[in-house]
């Protein structure tokens, strides 16, 4: 991988770098660039694999992607394919086996925060949810939503 100074040079090599139009402080559409179009189909399509892949960041990656960009699947298609040749790049220099990474266990204010939420989001759904919890000591809370 000595040929290649960066990931950077890698990505934008293999055509999966993402376009970069901004013009007066905005951010116009864009395309990535040519590149290789063998690794690039390659890396598309392990990206739509590992989309569907259970228990993967790479999953989560994808679907928070598709989210932000109205439900266009392609552009998070393409981001997977982006990380992915960085891990390889990553892989192949250092001559490390990779490790995936773990998720960090939450906090218990987070994960309060949480359940507060998607009681909330059921509420909404018109489903009563009833917790047989105490109630924390020193601070009130809210009742929840009950239908």
């Amino acid at each position: 991988m000595t040929q290649f100074p960066s990931e950077k040079h890698f990505s934008s090599w293999a055509g999966v770098c993402p376009g970069n139009n901004r013009s007066a402080g905005k951010n116009k559409s864009s395309q990535t660039t040519g590149g290789n179009p063998w690794l690039r189909s390659a890396l598309t399509e392990c990206a739509w694999a590992a989309s569907m892949k259970k228990n993967c960041f790479l999953k989560e990656k994808f679907w928070r992607i598709t989210t932000k960009s109205g439900g266009k699947k392609a552009p998070a298609a393409m981001a997977v394919a982006h990380t992915l040749l960085i891990l390889t790049y990553q892989v192949l220099a250092s001559g490390q086996p990779y490790h995936a990474k773990q998720a960090p266990p939450l906090d218990p204010r987070h994960k309060e925060r949480m359940i507060r939420h998607h009681i909330r989001r059921l509420g909404k759904l018109g489903v009563a949810v009833y917790s047989c919890r105490p109630e924390p000591t020193g601070r009130r809370r809210r009742p929840s939503l009950k239908l």
